[in-house]
């Protein structure tokens, strides 16, 4: 069991470091880990560029045109590369990561690419034994199977660096890009929804280095580059960073450089990215931030211990930046309508389901927290307005299926397009929050207090909302009956998409020890939290999830990604989520001795300084790991400040749970 006052001081301990890491602006904006395969990729097209700059005596007007300065950037990368190598040979995604095929031969073909000697013995030719043992070519089109996404531009960059031939380089149709963007999702492309500057630019370098034999494609193809390189101009975001993200933004440029395009803009502005993004040490992230997803994710942590005095402690500023990251237009990347969040308030984000959940929810527990304020009419509206359109804009996003994707509507033919349970249980929690609101009717619901707020469908004179609620359109009969053929339809796909074992797998996180690289314990957790907010953690399903989340503990009372045949190390993330879980569920059969032995293995690892250490469990594209440093800190603290007692009715847990201290004897 687990004394309450260190439950107290555990949980106080982990919200001030939460709220330490504010930035100045007053939210959240994290640190994602270095990457050696964006380092790779990044190392690369500077390479690639570099080849082409121009000798001139002019002054430097432009990065792409700094021989010096780009020569300085890939020597600083080499330099954390060669330090980052695995023991076996090979590279993992983060320094953090187990040896995969991909991140090995990208890096291999970036020392390839620089003509730059390694500075330690034998470590090419280690690389080189552990590429052969993985089986070369072969086993990494093994890894990512019919997805194109990853596997064309790592055989891309090889190409380019002379280790492959081109023969092997799968084309990609390019010409596609030039059709209507409504048109993408039923053309099948061979990459998923948000690789389509790839499919321009490395599909161009491919036809450059190896026309196809059959005339009519070479022809279509030929006619097709200038436009689809308007394409690509059109989508690319202020900051040059395709997606804000590293890898994709060095697979366009080492592209455009490899069939002498290095001065076209785009290939200028994303030079102008990598260099703006590298960091200190020499390495790239896989992203510039999550700064949206990580604020909303905090806000929620922070409420989760009741919102008396959330809107204090955030303060207004933060309130604000939040409610202004909601996308106001049309977006140019996947033509998403008005209405979405995307992960970070930066130029090359995407709206999607989950950050929309996420800002949702957040906002929800704001609103709360300012009912018994003296917050205004006018500016209640600005809250329930936003709510009301992003709700609406996740109704128009759920698939046939009844789940979410996490971009686009109708993408299912590669695992990134696809429903995916976590984002579907992450909606459906919204929804549960703003049901009442965005119909007229109620406020952001706690625990089933369904307190009477004003109308947001009436007419405030001081707001002049930006984005009109789709519920004023529609009229509340309509709206009530498509949200709960929604939350009916959601549920149904979870129910479907539960193992046999009882678990869910989620679509963004894994677990580099599991099998098949899954994170089933992130994954359940995160849909029993929905089962939980419906109240449903009693019906088959939840008990069925309930019974494998217990039965995934560890020996030592916490838990990993593990399956239940093959146990991994306990982790501060996947112990937290765990938690929280089963905090929720305490009424609907959780073992009350599973949550005590968890949670003394949390707040021991809060004495120990340990929810300050991440572990890999996210995953970006194509199975791209990563680590945030605020992960475990925020599950940490959502956890347990559910743990610790409330004067409420409607707590989360209850004091049975908590032993009193001991006397001193």
């Amino acid at each position: 069991m687990v004394e309450l006052d260190r439950l107290q001081r555990a949980a106080q301990a982990a919200r001030r470091d939460l709220l330490a890491r504010r930035g100045p602006q007053g939210h959240w904006v994290g640190e994602l880990s270095s990457s050696a395969l964006s380092t790779a990729t990044a190392v690369s097209a500077l390479a690639l560029v570099r080849r082409q700059v121009p000798a001139t005596d002019g002054p430097v007007r432009h990065a792409a045109n700094d021989d010096g300065k780009l020569s300085e950037l890939i020597v600083g990368g080499l330099g954390w590369l060669a330090g980052a190598q695995n023991p076996d040979g090979g590279w993992g995604d983060t320094d953090r990561s187990l040896s995969n095929i991909a991140t090995t031969m990208l890096v291999r073909a970036a020392f390839q690419l620089t003509c730059v000697p390694a500075d330690r013995p034998d470590m090419l030719e280690r690389a080189d034994a552990y590429i052969k043992s993985q089986g070369g070519i072969a086993g990494l089109r093994r890894r990512y199977g019919k997805d194109k996404t990853f596997a064309v531009p790592i055989l891309t960059n090889c190409a380019l660096a002379g280790l492959v031939p081109w023969r092997e380089v799968s084309p990609l149709p390019f010409e596609l890009a030039c059709l209507p963007q409504s048109w993408y999702r039923f053309l099948r492309l061979p990459v998923v929804s948000y690789a389509i500057p790839a499919l321009v630019a490395i599909g161009q370098a491919r036809f450059f280095h190896r026309k196809p034999r059959n005339p009519l494609a070479r022809l279509v193809r030929g006619l097709s580059v200038d436009k689809s390189l308007r394409v690509l101009d059109e989508l690319q975001p202020a900051s040059g960073g395709f997606l804000e993200a590293t890898p994709l933004t060095s697979f366009v440029v080492m592209s455009l450089a490899g069939i002498g395009q290095s001065r076209h803009p785009v290939a200028r502005r994303g030079v102008d990215f990598l260099v703006g993004s590298v960091r200190a040490d020499g390495s790239w992230p896989i992203d510039t931030n999550l700064a949206t997803w990580v604020t909303t994710l905090s806000i929620e942590a922070l409420a989760a211990g009741g919102t008396k005095e959330l809107d204090a402690t955030l303060g207004n500023e933060c309130v604000e930046w939040l409610l202004n990251c909601q996308c106001r237009e049309v977006h140019p990347y996947t033509g998403a309508a008005p209405g979405g969040w995307g992960w970070s308030d930066l130029s090359g984000s995407v709206p999607d389901a989950d950050d929309t959940a996420g800002a949702l929810l957040a906002l929800g527990s704001v609103r709360r927290s300012r009912a018994a304020s003296s917050t205004t009419d006018a500016e209640f509206a600005r809250f329930d307005n936003a709510a009301a359109v992003g709700v609406g804009w996740l109704l128009d996003l759920q698939n046939s299926n009844g789940g979410w994707p996490t971009f686009c509507r109708g993408w299912g033919k590669l695992p990134f397009d696809r429903s995916g349970t976590d984002l579907t249980a992450h909606v459906l929690r919204a929804l549960s929050v703003w049901t009442g609101v965005t119909a007229g009717e109620a406020a952001p619901l706690a625990n089933g207090d369904r307190a009477r707020v004003a109308d947001p469908l009436r007419r405030y004179p001081s707001v002049s909302p930006p984005l009109s609620p789709p519920v004023a359109q529609s009229g509340r009969a309509v709206w009530e009956q498509r949200l709960s053929m929604a939350v009916q339809r959601g549920f149904e796909f979870l129910a479907r998409e539960q193992a046999r074992d009882g678990s869910w797998h989620p679509l963004w996180f894994g677990n580099q020890h599991h099998p098949r690289e899954a994170n089933p314990v992130y994954g359940t957790a995160r849909v029993l939290m929905a089962y939980r907010d419906y109240g449903q953690l009693d019906c088959p399903a939840g008990q069925r999830g309930l019974n494998w989340l217990a039965k995934a503990q560890n020996t030592d009372g916490g838990w990993g990604g593990s399956s239940l045949t093959q146990r991994a190390r306990s982790s501060v993330e996947e112990t937290a989520l765990a938690i929280e879980a089963l905090l929720g569920a305490m009424q609907a059969g959780a073992s009350q001795s599973i949550v005590e032995k968890g949670l003394a293995w949390l707040v021991k690892a809060v004495e120990a300084g340990e929810h300050l250490e991440s572990s890999p469990i996210g995953f970006y594209f194509a199975k791209l790991w990563y680590y945030e440093a605020l992960y475990p800190l925020i599950f940490t603290v959502s956890a347990l400040s559910r743990a610790v007692p409330r004067p409420s009715p409607f707590a989360e847990c209850r004091p049975a749970l908590l032993t009193e201290p001991t006397p001193a004897r």
